[in-house]
């Protein structure tokens, strides 16, 4: 039997149909995370508009950003998830004991680090700016103290993406990805009601920006813990430290470390040149790739989260066919669903940032620089549905050196390119830069992944494949047409919102026809029927 298709067997579809129930009910929880982060954004956007002061927030949000990269949803969650698995079949009580060391373990690293960043903030705010951003003193000292209001963050998020994955693994999905959603109503919640409190007090009103993160960090860590309890997880019995669990898992998360770090001083980088070009620049970047990143917190997280627990169940089990099997319906799926999201938001790449941020402060200059760094962006987004199915992939198969060294190998590609042509062409390389390093990316890990698992050409280039690419290009061209004829931005928000979805839907409806045109009507059937 050949790698490209799942096994026929019963118990191998059930498996499949169980990873793309456990998918939806992650995307379902998820997209309304995003939905009220979008909102969380142009609230932001309306409110303080692409200015310096936002500005000052991304840069300072950044930092705890880039170390949640390492001890939330990238390297530890690939590290912790398919040990915690292979624990689970050795019994419940040790890997409570696993879970709850590691939680002690994490806190205490991620503490540790957070006062560091309290205390050394100033100098940290100078690195990872240009002269131009620290000469205006008002704004350094408002992202300073926004870096340390923020640090705790760092340990809040770090366990809830620990709890979140530890529930993921046993197979509790939906409630757990609405944690983010409960982040983003804090935030919303204190850009609303913490300004005039805090300007009463003299401090500045965009501190509640940095005091939302925080509040809400504390509330998506604290919604998982009762799951915990229920599933008999809780913190109880007796912590280990020194075991060969933990030990494993610390030894990955070194491994890891190595490709964060690369990852860190790109951004770092593309932080120093998106500052050095003009003001507004950082924002309008951020902005995008908020927009981005809707698609792929909603799809390619959730698909990514669902195939890693089930993947690394079937390895543990040495259940290799099956596991090959899984990973197929996971690629196949994250081409299915995120081409016509592609195709939609290609087409309407300014319409959305028009409909989603134009307001108040943030105006027709900042949707036209927003856009054009949309669509640099937008070209990788099939690549990163793909990259968050393959890297953590390499963990379940005890190979976490292989996506680092990639990694580091096309950041060092991205950073010449951008530092060569930034100065020339803009901001809008930095987000071009980053979607030509993904895919780059993407293809080396396909290659090393072919070759662990024996798979063919088939298996990346299946027939669905094809048919899905042709589905997308008649979406696109449908809703780029309907887009300039229809779309009106000068139209009320109502009217605006129903004729931009309503292309969307339109798209969306010409894109499953095309499919089930092609025979792809069963797979359409299970994506909208209950299991």
């Amino acid at each position: 039997m050949t790698a490209n298709n799942a096994p026929s067997s019963q118990p191998q579809q059930r498996k499949n149909s169980s990873l793309i129930f456990s998918t939806l009910k992650m995307a379902g929880a998820t997209f309304s995370s995003r939905i009220l982060g979008l909102v969380r954004e142009q609230v932001m956007a309306a409110t303080f508009g692409a200015s310096g002061i936002t500005d000052a927030f991304t840069v300072a949000y950044r930092i705890p950003n880039m170390l949640r990269d390492l001890f939330a949803e990238g390297a530890f969650s690939s590290a912790f998830v398919p040990v915690f698995t292979k624990v689970r079949h050795l019994g419940e009580e040790q890997a409570r004991t696993l879970l709850w060391s590691m939680a002690i373990i994490l806190f205490s690293m991620t503490a540790l680090i957070g006062g560091g960043v309290i205390a050394f903030a100033p100098e940290i705010v100078e690195l990872m700016t240009d002269s131009e951003f620290t000469a205006d003193p008002e704004r350094f000292l408002l992202t300073v103290q926004m870096v340390r209001i923020m640090a705790p963050f760092l340990a809040l998020i770090s366990l809830a993406a620990l709890f979140m994955g530890a529930l993921n693994t046993l197979k509790m999905f939906f409630v757990p990805a609405l944690a983010p959603a409960l982040f983003n109503v804090v935030m919303i919640a204190s850009m609303v009601g913490l300004p005039p409190i805090l300007e009463a007090r003299g401090a500045h009103p965009a501190l509640s920006l940095a005091l939302g993160v925080l509040l809400g960090g504390i509330f998506q860590m604290l919604l998982q813990i009762p799951l915990l309890l229920r599933k008999k997880f809780g913190p109880t019995g007796e912590w280990s430290f020194k075991n060969e669990w933990t030990g494993k898992v610390l030894n990955r998360l070194g491994i890891g470390t190595v490709g964060i770090a690369a990852t860190q001083i790109n951004v770092l980088v593309t932080t120093i040149l998106a500052t050095g070009t003009q003001l507004g620049a950082v924002s309008w970047l951020t902005y995008a790739f908020r927009l981005f990143q809707f698609p792929v917190g909603i799809l390619s997280v959730s698909i990514a989260g669902s195939n890693l627990v089930h993947f690394s169940e079937a390895l543990k089990k040495g259940e290799n066919e099956e596991a090959r099997g899984i990973l197929s319906t996971s690629y196949q799926l994250s081409w299915f669903l995120i081409v016509p999201a592609f195709a939609l938001m290609m087409a309407l790449n300014e319409e959305a940032v028009h409909l989603v941020f134009q307001r108040g402060a943030f105006n027709k200059t900042d949707t036209m620089n927003s856009a054009l760094a949309l669509r640099q962006y937008l070209w990788g987004l099939p690549f990163y549905g793909l990259y968050k199915i393959f890297a953590p992939s390499f963990f379940a198969l005890d190979k976490p050196k292989v996506p680092v060294f990639i990694s580091m190998g096309c950041i060092a590609v991205n950073l010449i390119f951008c530092t060569l042509l930034v100065p020339t062409y803009g901001y809008a390389v930095l987000a071009l830069g980053t979607s030509l390093s993904m895919m780059l990316n993407c293809l080396m890990q396909g290659f090393f992944l072919s070759r662990h698992l024996n798979l063919d050409l088939l298996f990346f280039f299946p027939l669905r494949l094809f048919k899905v690419l042709v589905a997308g290009g008649a979406c696109y061209g449908l809703v780029e047409y309907l887009g300039q004829k229809y779309y009106l931005f000068d139209a009320g928000l109502f009217s605006r919102g129903t004729i931009f979805f309503g292309i969307c839907a339109v798209g969306a409806l010409l894109y499953a026809f095309i499919l089930a045109i092609f025979g792809e009507a069963k797979l359409l059937k299970k994506l909208f029927k209950k299991k």
